[in-house]
């Protein structure tokens, strides 16, 4: 879930970037910055510009990362019909930091993306502190979100009957205990150079040798920037949602890892209870990042949803 520039152990176990590139399609990402009302600038991403025809699925990403489209499922949804749309969460790439943002906020930006590309109903999908963005989408734009899937997702810091922290690993339960302290300890945590053992299992290691090793592309400039995205991310996951996952009535699949110890599949079980349109599905030896190979069967079951 998330990770600096300052904590070692994580630099050292992700593959260095190796740049622009597309995994297994030829698919060409077009990014814009949008000009937001208030000023902001949000910077996006589009893999088939104007294609109204196709089924648009919002990216969203996790901590720290930059919002370009997942590139190891772009065959797969070109085999779909899908178009992936994204964008950078405020703080990181290209778009204006946003201060004191909660999860809600990202169902506006959503918005405004879609707005801007034409597109008026579509599906959400995240990974990591990608999943509840998504899940807020769902919850604040009812009318025009179609289907979620929430891969490897932290449910909200105050959930009724969750220990929160239970089995998560133990740098990053000190980290997110800083920010749950508020901005200026989760500053001081992060300038003081604790080092960030994400504890990734084998299966977790391994797709980063494969396909899954372009997330070493969106980690690297995120936490170059410094630690201002990721700042904001943890302080708006130890926060109200301003928003309840309760309130979703678009179909929801979560997938999560039993062996994930950056967000326990403990919160994924609990969000499957809370979203009355939810399917769970737990995979035995899966970690944080090795979830991500059922994320190809998840776009067929999110088409199959969207119509």
């Amino acid at each position: 879930m998330t990770s600096s520039r300052t904590r070692a152990p994580y630099a050292r176990r992700w593959p260095a970037p190796v740049g622009p590139r597309c995994v297994g399609s030829a698919a060409v990402v077009t990014e814009l910055d949008l000009e937001l009302s208030d000023g902001r600038t949000l910077h996006t991403y589009d893999t088939h510009p104007g294609a109204n025809d196709r089924i648009a699925v919002c990216w969203h990403h996790g901590t720290p990362n930059i919002g370009s489209p997942p590139a190891p499922l772009f065959a797969a949804a070109d085999q779909l019909g899908l178009r992936w749309v994204s964008y950078d969460r405020p703080g990181y790439g290209g778009s204006t930091p946003l201060p004191g943002r909660d999860i809600a906020s990202g169902a506006a930006d959503t918005a405004a993306v879609a707005d801007a590309l034409g597109i008026e109903r579509l599906a959400v999908m995240g990974h990591s502190g990608g999943g509840p963005h998504a899940l807020a989408c769902a919850a604040v734009l009812a009318a025009r979100v179609v289907a979620v899937v929430s891969t490897a997702g932290m449910a909200p810091f105050d959930a009724d009957g969750l220990d929160w922290f239970a089995g998560m690993a133990a740098s990053g339960v000190a980290s997110l205990r800083a920010a749950a302290e508020g901005r200026d300890a989760k500053e001081r945590f992060e300038a003081s150079g604790v080092e960030y053992d994400p504890e990734f299992t084998p299966a977790d290691l391994a797709v980063l040798e494969g396909d899954w090793s372009w997330l070493g592309d969106v980690v690297g400039p995120a936490v170059a920037a410094g630690p201002g995205g990721l700042i904001d991310d943890d302080l708006a996951y130890v926060a109200p949602w301003g928003c309840d996952p309760a309130e979703v009535a678009a179909p929801v699949l979560i997938l999560h890892g039993r062996r994930d110890r950056i967000v326990p599949s403990a919160h994924g079980e609990w969000l499957a209870h809370r979203c009355p349109t939810a399917e769970l599905r737990l995979s035995p030896e899966d970690g944080h990042l090795s979830i991500l190979t059922s994320a190809a069967a998840a776009l067929e079951w999110l088409r199959a949803q969207a119509g």
